[in-house]
């Protein structure tokens, strides 16, 4: 994990590619808590945070936002009292690209249980 909290997200275009399967297995190693999730034929990687009340989950909510500003990449934030579920995908592409599996990493980092 510690390369990708270590990497900047890169400018994707429509151009852009979706993480080929051999990639996203391999990228999956470096952030284990999260899981894949397709909806609407769209890959995504999806974790659900847990606070023990809901002005520590807007917190964090509030610190995913800042580095997705910092970032240029932003995710899906659903907050709710106790939780925070997160998802990142690309939509230039239509699914996963390697700047989600960084974001995901930057995020783990901002997580403090």
């Amino acid at each position: 994990m510690a390369q990708l909290t270590q990497d900047k997200c890169v400018p994707c275009g429509s151009g852009a590619a979706k993480a080929s399967p051999a990639e996203v297995a391999s990228l999956m190693k470096h952030v284990p808590n999260w899981h894949l999730v397709t909806r609407e034929s769209v890959d995504s990687l999806e974790r659900v945070f847990r606070f023990p009340n809901f002005v520590d989950a807007l917190a964090f909510t509030n610190r995913v936002g800042a580095i997705a500003e910092e970032q240029g990449h932003h995710p899906s934030l659903l907050t709710e009292w106790g939780r925070v579920t997160v998802a990142w995908w690309t939509h230039a592409v239509g699914g996963l690209h390697r700047n989600d599996f960084v974001m995901a990493a930057k995020t783990d980092e901002l997580y403090q249980p």
